[in-house]
């Protein structure tokens, strides 16, 4: 199943298939997100999702649920 993503704030989309690792999605789509431990731990890579939430994008992977994600990236300022 392919899910449409949203990258903000640069509005950039790509399609990703359910199941696909966020942090993948976001590298074929030309976006770096900031990673430290790539076990979830250390919360680097958070990112806030449609529905409020935050996520860590090294652990998360494209929900098999959705057909459309928003994903909106900022800057940790203590990282």
């Amino acid at each position: 199943m392919t899910v449409k993503i949203t990258f903000l704030p640069d509005d950039i989309n790509i399609d990703a298939e359910a199941g696909e690792p966020i942090l993948e999605v976001a590298e074929r789509a030309g976006i770096t997100i900031p990673t430290g431990c790539l076990m979830g731990s250390c919360h680097a890579c958070e990112v806030e999702i449609d529905d409020g939430h935050t996520i860590c994008a090294c652990i998360t992977a494209v929900p098999r649920d959705r057909k459309e994600l928003t994903i909106n990236l900022y800057v940790d300022p203590t990282w």
